[in-house]
């Protein structure tokens, strides 16, 4: 069980790792650009595309580490009920609400993704489906990230984000 622990946590490290990555490299290339197009009158013709695939996949990773922290939209004023059953029942309806949501990235992620793969990017020459891969990947992490909590594992590895106003 330490094996697919450890295992789990690198893959995990190395998403945020590679948001934290892309967001970089986003701000790096857009100033390049801004700054390139200002002062010098061009663009590198590949800025915007791969500022364009850094985006949604850093959105859509960002999607998967939201889901492990449990940053989705509550309403605390239900937290005051003195009936916690409810409550637990609830936040059990959100955590399988989730898993089909990773459920149909997957499916329908993983079909557009296909439907895409026959088309290339202009600027990168690369397949269009690279734009699209991330919803599959995106919906295993969330149904991963759900059924764990479902299971009532705690999947939260920054104890302290997304506080509501105090």
């Amino acid at each position: 069980m330490a094996g697919w622990k450890k295992a789990l946590l690198a893959v995990d490290s190395f998403v945020e790792s590679f948001c934290l990555l892309s967001m970089l490299l986003m701000v790096l290339i857009v100033s390049l650009q801004v700054i390139t197009r200002k002062f010098f009158n061009f663009v590198f013709f590949w800025s915007e595309e791969v500022t364009l695939l850094l985006l949604a996949w850093f959105a859509f990773m960002g999607i998967a580490i939201g889901c492990r922290e449990n940053l989705h939209l509550s309403m605390d004023v239900l937290d005051n009920l003195s009936y916690k059953g409810f409550l637990k029942a609830l936040d059990k309806l959100i955590e399988a609400s989730t898993f089909v949501f990773g459920v149909y990235l997957i499916i329908y992620g993983w079909e557009f993704t296909s439907l895409m793969s026959e088309s290339t990017l202009p600027a990168t020459k690369l397949p269009n489906s690279v734009l699209y891969v991330v919803m599959p990947l995106t919906g295993v992490m969330v149904c991963a990230y759900s059924l764990l909590q479902l299971l009532g594992i705690d999947t939260k590895r920054h104890k302290n984000l997304g506080g509501g106003l105090e």
